[in-house]
């Protein structure tokens, strides 16, 4: 799914007041760790997991393999947390803006 910026903007609105969900561990990103951000996203659709990396490369490279391994789209990594979304594929919570 291809998200616009105006749909970029309206998630990172939502997810300002969250929390992260998920946090990794000193082992990284684990099977359990893939395990739970699914069911996390399965839960709420838009999520915060709290990274682990040390510089901004780590963790731009942590932040984009959480994505492709979730399946989930990366709003937006700020220090150590990024904001993953993932649409429910049977029922909604987030309407997201028209393209």
């Amino acid at each position: 799914m291809v998200l616009t910026s105006k749909q970029r903007a309206h998630l990172k609105a939502l997810a300002h007041e969250k929390k992260p969900v998920v946090l990794l561990g000193h082992k990284g990103l684990t099977d359990a760790v893939i395990k739970e951000t699914h069911a996390a996203l399965l839960a709420h659709e838009l999520i915060k997991v709290r990274l682990t990396g040390e510089d901004a490369e780590a963790l731009d490279a942590e932040a984009a393999d959480l994505e492709r391994r979730s399946g989930a789209e990366l709003i937006a990594r700020l220090g150590k947390v990024a904001t993953l979304y993932k649409r429910h594929p049977d029922e909604p919570r987030i309407e997201l803006p028209r393209r």
